[in-house]
């Protein structure tokens, strides 16, 4: 079944409060990356809180295909879009307060944190999801 607007929000914040907070976990003390920070947080926070924004858009462009279905590839292509987005929030135009100077936030590690966590909330919606809440699936995404 097709995701609803409500069930999006509920998997987007369920995966980003667990599977993301695990993955953000090593680079916010220092395991990955340069040094240990919060920033790491702050960003996944960010990716929380536009991705419920994004998710209104998301749900309008699906319910316009035919089929009303939203394949991975679409996923990955929203999933870049996020990362310009948070990026740019960040680190070009400096819109987006963080707990350290924009300059001090490398490219690459910025990078390495956003594809992980983004890697694992998409393999988590994909098959955790679907093992631990069976019919989630078939209520729209929603899991409560």
């Amino acid at each position: 079944m097709t995701p609803t607007l409500f069930g999006r929000w509920q998997t987007r914040l369920l995966l980003l409060a667990t599977v993301g907070v695990l993955v953000s976990l090593p680079f916010a003390i220092g395991w990955i990356g340069s040094s240990a920070n919060s920033v790491y947080f702050w960003i996944l926070g960010y990716i929380a809180i536009f991705g419920l924004g994004w998710d209104v858009l998301y749900d309008y462009l699906q319910k316009s295909r035919w089929d009303r279905d939203w394949p991975a590839i679409y996923q990955l292509l929203a999933g870049i879009w996020e990362l310009v987005f948070v990026f740019c929030g960040i680190k070009l135009f400096g819109f987006l307060p963080i707990p350290l100077p924009k300059e001090e936030l490398q490219l690459a590690a910025f990078l390495l944190h956003y594809s992980v966590v983004w890697l694992a909330v998409f393999i988590s919606s994909q098959s955790l999801m679907r093992i631990i809440f069976i019919r989630w699936r078939f209520r729209g995404g929603e899991w409560l």
